[in-house]
This record gives C-alpha cells, structure tokens and sequence, in this order.
C-alpha cells in the first residue's frame, strides 16, 4: 500500500525543491539595482493617479463584483461534483442540488434588484 504513495512524494519533493530553488537563485539572478519605473506601481499601463494622504476610497461595487465571482465559484465548486456523479446519487441529492442552486440564484436576485450588475 505504502508504494502507491512514491510518485505523490517524488513529485512533492520536486515541488518543494523547485520553490526553494526559486527562492535562493532570486537574489543572484535578479536585479541588483531598481530604477523609479520599477517601484512604481502598475494599474494595466495606465498611469496610477494621486490618491488622498489616507489611502482614497474605492467604490463599492469592485468588492461586489469580488464577492460576487466568490459566490458563482463556489457554485460552480459544488456543481461539478454533482453533475459527475448524479446517477449513483439519489433523489436526496437532487433535492438538496435544487435547494443549493435556489439559494445561490435567491443571492443572484438580491444583487440584481439593488443595481450590484449595472456599471455607470
């Protein structure tokens, strides 16, 4: 039984070995200097814009939208599982799929209604 288990060790050990490879060889391998543009910090190539000496405010809705891509994969998390195994499961699992998909599109709804989805 122990045997199965070598590949899964060998390919963690490969995997570790890679990040602290990846962690020692950056001082030596990267730049030893940092000019203005490197520490400066990027918004898609578009100059960042002054904020207030506080830290400015963001909108809203760009944590809406976070949360709301959270909640539709979760969905989608418990949906795969589902779909791939829905003929050993039975009708309790149906059920309780319709009350899960119900309460996710309940949310959905809620977010609608409030205007979450429209962007100005």
């Amino acid at each position: 039984m122990s045997h199965s288990y070598v590949p899964l060790l060998f390919f963690a050990g490969i995997g570790a070995a890679f990040a602290v490879f990846s962690v020692m060889i950056a001082p030596i391998a990267g730049p030893r200097h940092y000019n203005r543009a490197k520490l400066d910090a990027y918004e898609c190539g578009i100059n960042p814009t002054p904020q207030a000496e506080g830290g400015g405010k963001v909108p809203i809705k760009y944590y809406i939208t976070a949360m709301l891509f959270i909640v539709f994969d979760i969905e989608s998390v418990f949906l795969y599982p589902f779909a791939v195994a829905f003929d050993k499961m039975g009708l309790f699992a149906l059920v309780e799929m319709v009350l899960f998909i119900l309460t996710v599109f309940v949310a959905y709804a809620y977010v609608w209604r409030r205007g979450g989805l429209e962007w100005d």
